[in-house]
């Protein structure tokens, strides 16, 4: 049966990975440092985690930073440190990623937010980070009431902030990419969000994101799994305690891969098991748990 040209896209860049030098080292690395969320958003298992407010030990962060190291220094990758949390949340966070600057100069740093935490000193001290291809805000919501009742924060403060960051985009003092996302749902409102977004705030990009089912572990309507492999296949994702998830979906951490406490970072990605996915497996119907996953 044929594909539609998006999946066929998909499936093109996932063969595309297979042939690169990805294959031996991985092209995305979560990196949860403490494992906190100040949101209760509905479509996302960060409220049911069992690892809530575990904070990862300094100790822990530094031994992943050195295993990475030994990343080829020509090989671009991209470093996001959060898994199922609110990053900013961590008085920790722009100290590591000064460090990643130093010490990861190919790593390409991108952040997720809801923003709520944001001050005018982070954003300074964010905009001194280098090799940050972007800021990602998770609104999700542009209707006062819906957003409160979704996202559990205060809407008008959180507008605040992102007036903050736009401003700041204004005047030069911030050159990052800013995007603000909506979990899509596939009403009306997705395009009436992205509308209102761009006519608030023209600088910012608006990305309407896909809505995903987190292999089960919330119940929220999604659509058929797709005969495609998965880009993911490539990512390692590290919770606060260090286990590494089976992937960015696997929220709770339900399908374990290793764990950077007793091996080394870079073991974990080679397990055989999880190479022979990216070696072998063209389609994530054969696999489990990828088979329970539409995301793409």
């Amino acid at each position: 049966m044929a594909i539609s040209p998006q999946l066929a896209f998909y499936q093109q860049r996932l063969m595309s990975l297979k042939r690169s030098r990805h294959l031996d080292w991985p092209a995305h690395v979560h990196l949860e440092t403490f494992a906190r969320c100040n949101a209760r958003c509905d479509f996302c298992p960060s409220s049911t985690l069992e690892r809530s407010g575990v904070r990862m030990p300094d100790a822990l962060i530094e031994k992943i930073i050195r295993e990475l190291e030994e990343m080829p220094r020509d090989l671009p990758f991209q470093l996001s440190p959060f898994k199922v949390n609110e990053p900013f949340l961590d008085r920790r966070l722009l100290d590591v990623l000064h460090r990643i600057n130093d010490r990861l100069p190919q790593a390409e740093i991108t952040l997720t937010t809801n923003a709520s935490p944001l001050t005018r000193n982070q954003l300074l001290q964010l905009g001194r980070v280098k090799n940050l291809g972007y800021l990602w805000i998770s609104l999700n919501e542009y209707r006062p009431e819906l957003y409160e009742r979704v996202m559990g924060l205060d809407f008008g403060k959180v507008v605040e902030r992102l007036d903050l960051v736009h401003a700041m985009l204004g005047s030069r003092e911030l050159t990052f990419r800013v995007v603000v996302s909506r979990v899509a749902d596939g009403s009306e409102e997705d395009e009436a969000f992205s509308r209102w977004v761009q006519g608030r705030w023209p600088g910012f990009q608006v990305s309407l994101f896909q809505r995903g089912g987190w292999l089960g572990q919330v119940n929220v309507a999604t659509g058929a799994v797709p005969d495609v492999g998965c880009l993911r296949w490539f990512d390692l994702s590290i919770t606060a305690t260090g286990v590494v998830a089976h992937c960015c979906m696997d929220g709770t951490a339900a399908h374990p891969i290793g764990d950077v406490n007793h091996q080394h970072v870079l073991e974990v990605y080679d397990a055989s098991a999880y190479r022979v996915l990216r070696m072998r497996m063209e389609s994530r119907l054969t696999v489990m748990p990828c088979r329970l996953c539409t995301f793409l």
